[in-house]
């Protein structure tokens, strides 16, 4: 399997490297080539049973404003980068969430390893590397198998929800979703806009340089 990123030079603030150093082991779960029991993940929070897993989050302030808008559902981020997950640790202890959890490990071997077929309510991927040089397009996310194995961990209705601001990406990725067995796209071809989705920095920039957002909505079937 190839590695879905690369960890890019950022600079770790010192608020971000104390919440890394000081909130780490409450929120973060260690990489482990086993199951996880989102029961004792989430203790009590889990009375609706509902998990949004959120594949490579940034400095997750999106991530962030989704679960406190929905404290009754739990929220699963997946990230490498250091400052990002600092940022978003700050950001949990900050709202005083108890609803997000972190795993900080390439998402590929999370979903192949760690997440139970069946269980997650949802997979959010905003903004992912489009990795736009034809020779690494093996390193992207949202292609098969890896779509395949995002959609076996969805429950029944689940849904797949990208988003990115890269035209080739979005038509790639369209294509690959579309000839994933077991989820159909709700739209016909991109999704409309989502009004209870954050914009994020990656989409600021985007807009900035006169980029068109394109949005992807699957469900499980």
């Amino acid at each position: 399997m190839h590695k879905s990123y690369v960890i890019r030079k950022g600079r770790f603030t010192d608020a971000q490297k104390k919440a890394y150093e000081s909130l780490s082991e409450k929120y973060l779960i260690p990489y482990k080539e086993e199951e996880l029991d989102f029961e004792s993940v989430y203790n009590d929070n889990l009375k609706n049973k509902n998990v949004t897993l959120e594949i490579g989050f940034g400095s997750g302030l999106a991530t962030a404003e989704i679960a406190q808008a929905n404290p009754d559902k739990n929220y699963l981020g997946i990230e490498v980068h250091k400052p990002g997950i600092g940022r978003l640790l700050w950001e949990i202890e900050k709202r005083g969430l108890i609803n997000i959890r972190i795993i900080e490990h390439d998402a590929v071997f999370v979903l192949d390893k760690m997440i139970p077929r069946g269980s997650l309510e949802a997979i959010h991927i905003f903004f992912p590397d489009p990795w736009p040089k034809k020779r690494h397009h093996k390193r992207r996310l949202v292609k098969r198998p890896f779509t395949q194995t995002l959609a076996q961990k969805l429950k029944k209705d689940g849904y797949i929800y990208m988003v990115t601001d890269w035209e080739e990406y979005a038509l790639y990725a369209l294509e690959e979703l579309e000839n994933t067995a077991e989820i159909k796209n709700y739209y016909n071809g991109f999704a409309e806009s989502i009004d209870w989705r954050p914009k994020t920095r990656f989409e600021n920039k985007g807009l900035l340089k006169k980029h068109v957002i394109r949005e992807l909505y699957f469900k499980k079937i």
